[in-house]
Formats: structure tokens, C-alpha cells, sequence
């Protein structure tokens, strides 16, 4: 069972930054950290917030330093290839990260379409829907996601 990593961020595009990351093991369980934004960090979008439910005010109570997330998630994936169904913004969003910390990250962040073969793409959306109404887990927080992509990949794999 592959690592899911997934990241919420302050909005998309430029100027955003992550706000919290979290991650499903392949034994199924997870963890998740908020971030507190660095004071150059201003970029907010309140219909990002609208999806995921954290306010700045959340992370400045709390939210952990970039230094303290960086130094947690290469204590959890040194050596690992973790991957994202938003291999884009979450590599991007994680690198950000570990730059502001002045942190070397130890682990790779790698897309997750690179592991689904032709029928577990062909039955993805219906069976990540089937999960969702199963779990009924809170969408948009970083660790329910990263579960249910995990879940979704079990049983599309045949797991």
C-alpha cells in the first residue's frame, strides 16, 4: 500500500502557502499538523478557507512552525517516495515548506496516477465517490484526504 500524502494550502496559485499537511501510512493510519504561516505569508483566500474549514486565526493558535512540520515529516518519511493525487501543488506546497525552514527534505513527493493502472483509472471517480459516502469523512482536512485516496487506491487495486 503506497504513503498518500495530501497538503491544504492558503489559496492556489501564486503567492499561496501550505497550511497543513497530513499523510496516510500504508497501514491505514494518519497524521496531519497545522502550519502557522510565516509573517511573510499573507496571501489568503476565503474561498479556499470556505473549503477547508482552518482559519489564519486557527493557524496562528495552532499551528506548528515550518521548522517543527519539516523536522516531523522527515522524521515520518526520510528515505520514502510518498505520492499525491495533486502531485503539482502539493510538491510545490511541500518544497515551500521545507525552503522556509531551511530544512533538506528527505523524502519525495511523486504523483499518484504514476501507480494506477487503466482499470483502476477507469473506475477512480466512482469508487473515491462509494468511499467518501462509506467514510464520511470531513473533505478538504489533510489527513481524512490522504486516508480516503488511500482507500480508494486499496480498493481499485484489488487490496
Amino acid at each position: 500500500m503506497p504513503f498518500i500524502i495530501d497538503v491544504e494550502a492558503s489559496g492556489f496559485g501564486r503567492g499561496s502557502y501550505p497550511i497543513e499537511v497530513g499523510f496516510a501510512r500504508p497501514d491505514g493510519t494518519t497524521a496531519a499538523r497545522l502550519i502557522r504561516p510565516e509573517p511573510e505569508w499573507i496571501h489568503w483566500n476565503t474561498e479556499a478557507e470556505a473549503v477547508h474549514g482552518i482559519s489564519r486565526e486557527q493557524l496562528q493558535q495552532e499551528g506548528l512552525s515550518v521548522v517543527e512540520v519539516a523536522d516531523w515529516l522527515n522524521a515520518e518519511l526520510e528515505g520514502l517516495t510518498v505520492y499525491s493525487d495533486s502531485w503539482g501543488f502539493d510538491s510545490s506546497w511541500v518544497a515551500l515548506l521545507f525552503d522556509q525552514a531551511s530544512r533538506r527534505q528527505k523524502f519525495r513527493v511523486d504523483t499518484l496516477n504514476k501507480l494506477l493502472n487503466e482499470q483502476q483509472l477507469a473506475s477512480w471517480a466512482k469508487m473515491k465517490q462509494q468511499v467518501l459516502q462509506e467514510l464520511q469523512l470531513v473533505r478538504h482536512r489533510a489527513a481524512d484526504d490522504a486516508y480516503m485516496l488511500q482507500r480508494t487506491f486499496r480498493l481499485t487495486s484489488g487490496c
